[in-house]
C-alpha cells in the first residue's frame, strides 16, 4: 500500500482511538442470524457515472471472507434486470422481502455511494470516497447493521531539497491523481473497514469456524 495511504489511515485509527465509537446492538442480527447475503446494485449519489458498477464489484470477496454466502453478483444483476429491478434507486425503494424472494436470501445488503471524487486545490489533490451500507433481513425486512465509511486518499509530496523542483514535481502528481485517481484501494479500505471492525463490523458468519465473533 502507497505510504501516503498508510499515513491516512493511520491518522484515522489514531482518531478513532482518541473518541470511541460505542458497540453496535447487534439483538436483531443474531435474532436473524443470516447465512446467506444478496448484493444488490449500488446507489450512485454522486457525479462518476462508474462509481456504482466499481464499487460492486468489489463488495463480494470480503463478504465471502466474513464466513457468509454471497449470491454471484452478475447473476443478481441479470435476474434484478429481467425483474424490473435494473435501476439501483427502484431496487432501494422496493421491499426488501420481494428482492430476497427473488433469490431464497437470507438478508440483502444495500450500499450508496455518497463520495467518489478527486479534487485538486493548488498543488496538493485527494481521493476522497465515502459509502454507506445498510443489510436488511429478507423475511422482515428490518434493519440488521449499518455503517458509514470514509476514506481519503493524499498522494505524497516530493522532497529533493530543492522547492523549486518539489514544486513542479508536487503539481505533477497532484494533476495526474486528478487526471486518473485509482478508487479501488480505497474502496477496498472502506469495505475492510465495514465489515471487520470488531464491535462495529459484521461478525463471522456460519460458513467460519470463528461464527458470531470478529
Amino acid at each position: 500500500m502507497h505510504k501516503s495511504l498508510l499515513s491516512v489511515l493511520a491518522l484515522a485509527g489514531l482518531a478513532a482511538c482518541a473518541a470511541p465509537t460505542a458497540p453496535k446492538d447487534y439483538s436483531a442480527l443474531n435474532a436473524a442470524s443470516p447465512r446467506s447475503i444478496l448484493i444488490v446494485p449500488v446507489v450512485n449519489n454522486t457525479t462518476e457515472v462508474d462509481a456504482a458498477n466499481t464499487f460492486l464489484d468489489t463488495l463480494a470477496p470480503p463478504l465471502g471472507n466474513r464466513g457468509y454466502y454471497v449470491f454471484p453478483v452478475n447473476l443478481v444483476r441479470h435476474t434484478m434486470d429481467d425483474s424490473g429491478l435494473g435501476d439501483a434507486n427502484l431496487v432501494a425503494q422496493a421491499s426488501p422481502t420481494r428482492v430476497a424472494s427473488l433469490f431464497g436470501a437470507d438478508a440483502v445488503l444495500y450500499a450508496t455511494v455518497e463520495q467518489w471524487n478527486a479534487q485538486y486545490i493548488l498543488l496538493s489533490s485527494s481521493i476522497t470516497v465515502q459509502i454507506h451500507y445498510v443489510l436488511k433481513d429478507g423475511k422482515t425486512g428490518a434493519v440488521l447493521w449499518d455503517q458509514d465509511e470514509t476514506t481519503v486518499y493524499v498522494p505524497q509530496g516530493a522532497s529533493g531539497g530543492n522547492p523549486l523542483a518539489d514544486l513542479i514535481a508536487d503539481a505533477v502528481i497532484a494533476a495526474v491523481t486528478r487526471a486518473h485517481p485509482n478508487y479501488i484501494p480505497l474502496a477496498n479500505q472502506a469495505n475492510a473497514e465495514a465489515f471487520n471492525t470488531p464491535q462495529q463490523g459484521l461478525p463471522f458468519g456460519p460458513y467460519d469456524t470463528r461464527h458470531g465473533g470478529f
